[in-house]
């Protein structure tokens, strides 16, 4: 291994440790207390007669001034200073820790707690042991070490240096909690389905292919849980979730990251009009209890999530915000040609579903700030959603939209079997016309819908993009531990 000079000062310290018959990493701590505990019941423990052990990393910079020195640790619950004199710990201890130990060290002290003149809650040291020489150094720019790609490429040092990215990924816990939490008390139940499928489906995306040797089958990292929670649906559940993986072999953006997580639920005997009241209720308890407040502000934005959301339709949204009816056209090349005669600006696409949705993403979604529902969406961009009675070439289909981002998508599900099998058909055409998203002919569903499925309610809510909201986050990496990055050149 090659060291820096930095580095190479700490192995040697490391070395002299050893040499003094200290292990540098011993097999375990004798820690009696976290240091949150301490800091909540200070007044309880502070007694000279009380002792107790406290472990962590050291933190800052360690000040040796006499025969008195002074450090922070962080044991992950809290940051306690330490007050360390020569005279409490001896001078063997005293010297091994202001010539051998560094910032990053993970140590261990014995002691009683007391409030130092300053009035600083502090644990005045007379046992002090090493835990883990660490051998590398702190950043050089310690509060500056804020660089995006830097920070996810080590988000191990991340975490270390900048406090407030564990406490948002505390909070992110705490939604999955919640959310848990109130699927559970409706009468969901959780359950797990295969990341490794056969056929991939359930979205439109480009999957991950990865291949069985002993099978000789190829696989797919799964797009979504849709069609396998529909099956159970199909056998007998009422309700079911999922909070998973999903994997889209798709660009990297700021909302997107090709490994995100899902929240998927599916209840019987519900329609899309349930769905939206069930979003509305969800969002509007994790907001509360992960915030104190059912306004969050985002990038400049008050997001109000305590009253009932909008209802838009889609097409009345792309008209109002473009002009052209798309209920009009049928084919690509008759909406491309109401696209030029309005004069917009937007990306040719390969069918006339992508080009509605290319409208849309141009010209309608930034404008959706506050919590909304837009709704009954063309059945060409929605191949799993149920006709909407009385519309035709629409479905009863909706996506929650928040500061302008998709979080989400539900519908009234698709359970005639024919129309499904139909609606792959279409599909197929899709894929052979250059739409590489695509669904696939998934036999065995059609299958598990001939037994009957009764009229479903289904919704996915992507976690990652919801923490971004409540975070006041604008790049899904921030929200992710370990968020996939180009390889180093």
């Amino acid at each position: 291994m090659e060291l820096n000079d930095l580095q190479a000062q700490r192995l040697t310290k490391l070395e002299r440790l050893r040499a003094a018959n200290i292990d540098p990493f011993p097999p375990r701590s004798h820690r009696t207390h976290t240091i949150a505990t301490v800091l909540e019941q200070f007044a309880n423990l502070n007694n000279s007669d009380t002792t107790l052990t406290l472990a962590g990393r050291i933190v800052g910079a360690r000040r040796v001034m006499g025969k008195i020195a002074f450090a922070h640790i962080d044991d992950g619950s809290g940051r306690i200073q330490l007050w360390i004199s020569r005279n409490d710990v001896g001078d063997e201890s005293f010297n091994r820790f202001r010539d051998d130990l560094d910032t990053f060290d993970i140590i261990e002290a014995t002691g009683s707690l007391r409030l130092t003149q300053k009035g600083e809650k502090s644990l005045f040291v007379h046992d002090l042991s090493v835990l883990a020489k660490a051998l590398n150094p702190p950043p050089e720019k310690w509060e500056g070490f804020k660089d995006v790609e830097e920070r996810t490429r080590q988000r191990y040092l991340d975490l270390i240096v900048n406090e407030d990215r564990r406490d948002l990924f505390r909070l992110r816990a705490q939604v999955i909690r919640v959310m848990r939490r109130f699927l559970d008390d409706r009468g969901f139940v959780e359950v797990e389905t295969p990341i490794l499928q056969p056929i991939y489906g359930g979205a439109a995306a480009r999957p991950f292919t990865t291949h069985h040797n002993q099978l000789r089958q190829d696989l797919y990292l799964r797009i979504a849980t849709e069609l396998y929670l529909k099956r159970l649906i199909v056998g007998g559940f009422s309700g079911v979730y999922e909070i998973g993986k999903n994997f889209r072999n798709e660009g990297i953006d700021r909302s997107h990251n090709p490994e995100f997580t899902m929240m998927e639920c599916y209840q019987a005997y519900a329609d899309y009009d349930d769905i939206m009241r069930l979003v509305e209720q969800m969002l509007r308890i994790i907001v509360q209890e992960v915030t104190g407040s059912t306004v969050v502000t985002y990038q400049g934005h008050n997001l109000d999530f305590g009253p009932d959301w909008p209802r838009v339709p889609l097409i009345e949204a792309i008209s109002e915000r473009t002009g052209i009816e798309i209920t009009r056209t049928s084919d690509l090349e008759a909406l491309w040609g109401e696209i030029r005669a309005a004069g917009l600006n937007v990306e040719r696409k390969a069918t006339w579903g992508q080009q509605v949705d290319e409208l849309f993403s141009t010209y309608v979604q930034p404008t959706l700030i506050q919590p909304t529902f837009m709704v009954d969406y063309p059945v060409e961009l929605s191949p799993l959603a149920k006709r909407k009675p009385g519309a035709v070439g629409l479905t009863e289909r909706f996506e929650p939209f928040v500061a302008g981002m998709e979080i989400g998508n539900a519908f009234t599900e698709l359970n005639d079997p024919l129309d499904q099998e139909q609606r792959f058909l279409e599909q197929g055409r899709a894929y052979a016309s250059g739409d590489a998203e695509a669904h696939q002919m998934d036999k065995d569903y059609i299958n598990a819908l001939m037994y009957g499925m009764p009229p479903t309610g289904g919704l996915g809510i992507g976690i990652d993009r919801l923490v971004m909201l409540l975070t006041d986050q604008s790049n899904i990496r921030e929200v992710v531990l370990f968020p996939h990055l180009r390889a180093k050149e």
